[in-house]
């Protein structure tokens, strides 16, 4: 996993809409990039939900939201449209971003291990920098904590 201080990891995936986004889209924006496992599954429904109730907050303060998770295009788009989300989510198919941000895990369930997205969240800097990472994140109240951990760096 990248750490505290480290510069983001340079990356690029389609978004809902299919349009090729890069890291470097958001150079010199203050930015959340969330990690989710599935579309559409209890827990990632809240975090998405809660991210879109606030995200006119986060859009008054110059930060901008990227959700990303393993689900291609086609389940993202009905996903933006269903929960009417109006910031990025790219579809990290291949797992590439995944595995360059170090959530790409092994994971138990019911006694049966598997590989998934570990449910984590990194703030960035106007200057690349990641200043705060959220490992293993309980979707209820994230988004809040996310948007006060930013305007405290005022």
């Amino acid at each position: 996993m990248v750490s505290e201080g480290d510069s983001v990891p340079k990356f690029a995936a389609n978004d809902a809409n299919g349009n090729k986004i890069k890291s470097s889209d958001f150079k010199g924006k203050k930015h959340v990039i969330y990690f989710y496992p599935k579309d559409f599954t209890p827990g990632c429904t809240t975090e998405a939900d809660e991210f879109s109730k606030d995200y006119k907050k986060f859009q008054k303060e110059g930060i901008e939201i990227i959700g990303v998770s393993p689900d291609d295009i086609d389940s993202h788009k009905k996903f933006c449209d269903k929960m009417k989300i109006r910031y990025t989510l790219l579809a990290d198919v291949d797992k590439e971003i995944s595995n360059l941000f170090g959530v790409w895990e092994k994971k138990k369930f019911m006694g049966r291990e598997y590989m998934g997205v570990m449910r984590s969240t990194f703030l960035v800097n106007e200057k690349g920098k990641i200043f705060k990472i959220y490992p293993k994140v309980k979707p209820a109240g994230h988004s809040k904590e996310v948007l006060k951990d930013f305007l405290n760096l005022k």
